[in-house]
């Protein structure tokens, strides 16, 4: 299918035709273009940023590299014969320029340069729907494009930090997770108000930085979605680091005064400090792309069906943070390739069977097995239900808790190994509902865990997925003799 170019009215506005049209250059919106070009479908990508999105630059890649350091230094402390040549502090100006390196000094040249390679057409510019199947891209220069799409245009936009409502802020110069993850100086003193993954993590990043590093949360702990004793095993590794975390605390003011911040909270504390990082959530970017032309409200997440087309549309898709179904890099990008290949398959005219969940074309996993991995010292991982998630779903349950102090291999990797492990076991169909790990290098046995959760791999078979030893995964054979007493 080729393209056809052809001028409006207006000398400076011209338009195209394609077959499909992605809004948002993030890692999401290239996998669709990556899944499409590759089904022989001529492709738009329209970004008002940088290529590459959220977690090129702000997200993933800046905070994984400032994270690394960390978390590399707290593993050497715990090796014998190693922990003396790691008593220092960590080099900052060195932290930081890797950071820079990774995020590309966030300029997007390699990016533009991979859409242009697959054979994506790359418009900069801020994107807006104007009608079914029409979109109007306003460029830097001024010019104006108009894209038409004969088959789908595909919402990738991503989403945005949340600030609370609080007088004054604006002026306050609050940090987001854009600012945590690009900042160009550790602070002395940073004041982290929320106890999600962004928070844990710029916590862990920065006191080990040399920032003294105080976490407010307003709730009872850490990592609220995760089993309980993730978010307890990261809040102590943080004390002990030195952070000062306290939680059934919020902030009712916050003013900069000569430079400094000052903190009020509803415990009657007054906190100062050089930056205060809000982690307190995320909207979507949906404001201003012109979905009220199509009938939708504006600034709202997109409901999908497990194809991700938007639920009462038959061209309208999204992907990613857009349509809430999962906050994260790797699980939009799954969504992606499921949304390119039915994009590809109705393109095409070739029948979609929605009734089959495991389908090139099923979205499966955002209903099943979602991995996540929180950077933090001690790491947390999880993937499908927590116990309390799984019982409020009404499965019939039991909960398998073992302590890694149990696997050879963990005291092998840490002296001192510290974490638990937990499986939530359905007892009707004696498979995997959800798994936590909690612990030193356990985001590398996620997989394994995502595989059995998503697979439905019966209990009674995972005893034949033999681990070896003496490595971390034998925490698998320990939870299956637990289970079986």
């Amino acid at each position: 299918m080729t393209d056809t170019e052809h001028t409006e009215n207006d000398e400076n506005t011209t338009g195209t035709m394609y077959d499909v049209v992605v809004l948002g250059a993030g890692p999401v919106g290239e996998n669709v273009a990556d899944r499409t070009r590759a089904a022989g479908l001529s492709t738009a990508v329209v970004e008002s940023e940088l290529a590459g999105g959220e977690c090129s630059y702000w997200a993933c890649m800046p905070s994984k590299a400032l994270l690394r350091p960390a978390i590399a230094r707290a593993d050497a402390r715990r090796v014998p014969g190693l922990r003396h040549l790691v008593e220092g502090p960590l080099n900052a100006a060195e932290v930081l320029a890797h950071r820079d390196y990774e995020a590309a000094d966030w300029k997007d040249d390699g990016q533009v340069a991979w859409l242009e390679s697959i054979g994506a057409v790359f418009h900069r510019g801020h994107g807006r729907l104007a009608g079914p199947r029409r979109v109007v891209v306003d460029a830097p220069d001024g010019g104006r494009h108009v894209l038409t799409a004969r088959h789908a245009v595909v919402v990738s936009t991503g989403s945005r930090a949340v600030l609370p409502d609080l007088p004054g802020l604006d002026e306050v110069r609050p940090w987001t997770s854009r600012e945590a993850t690009s900042a160009k100086q550790v602070p002395g003193r940073l004041i982290v108000v929320g106890g999600g993954v962004v928070a844990v993590e710029m916590a862990t990043a920065w006191r080990a930085l040399g920032s003294e590093v105080t976490v407010l949360v307003r709730g009872k702990g850490l990592l609220p979605r995760m089993e309980p004793f993730a978010g307890e095993l990261v809040a102590e590794a943080l004390t002990e680091a030195g952070a000062d975390v306290r939680t059934g605390t919020s902030v009712t003011s916050v003013t900069r005064e000569n430079g400094t911040v000052v903190a009020l909270t509803d415990t009657g504390d007054r906190l100062e400090a050089d930056e205060i990082l809000f982690a307190t959530g995320r909207a979507p970017r949906t404001d201003d792309i012109g979905l009220d032309t199509v009938g939708l409200e504006p600034g709202t997440w997109l409901p999908v069906d497990d194809s991700l087309r938007v639920t009462g549309s038959e061209w309208l898709y999204a992907v990613g943070d857009a349509n809430h179904r999962a906050l994260l890099t790797h699980q939009g990008k799954y969504q992606a390739r499921i949304a390119g290949a039915a994009i590809a398959a109705r393109a095409a005219g070739v029948p979609i069977l929605e009734s089959d969940p495991w389908g090139a074309h099923a979205a499966t996993a955002d209903h099943r097995a979602v991995p996540q991995v929180v950077f933090t010292d001690p790491e947390a991982a999880s993937v499908g239900l927590s116990l309390a998630e799984a019982e409020r779903a009404g499965h019939r349950v039991r909960a398998v808790d073992v302590e890694f102090s149990s696997v050879a291999g963990a005291g092998l990797y840490a002296d001192g190994y510290r974490g638990r492990a937990r499986m939530v076991v359905d007892l009707d169909r004696e498979i995997l509902r959800g798994v936590t790990f909690v612990g030193p290098a356990v985001g590398e046995l996620i997989h394994s865990a995502t595989i059995a959760v998503a697979g439905e791999v019966p209990v009674d078979r995972l005893w034949h997925a033999v681990p070896s030893y003496p490595t971390i995964s034998e925490i698998w054979l320990r939870l299956l003799e637990a289970y079986r007493g």
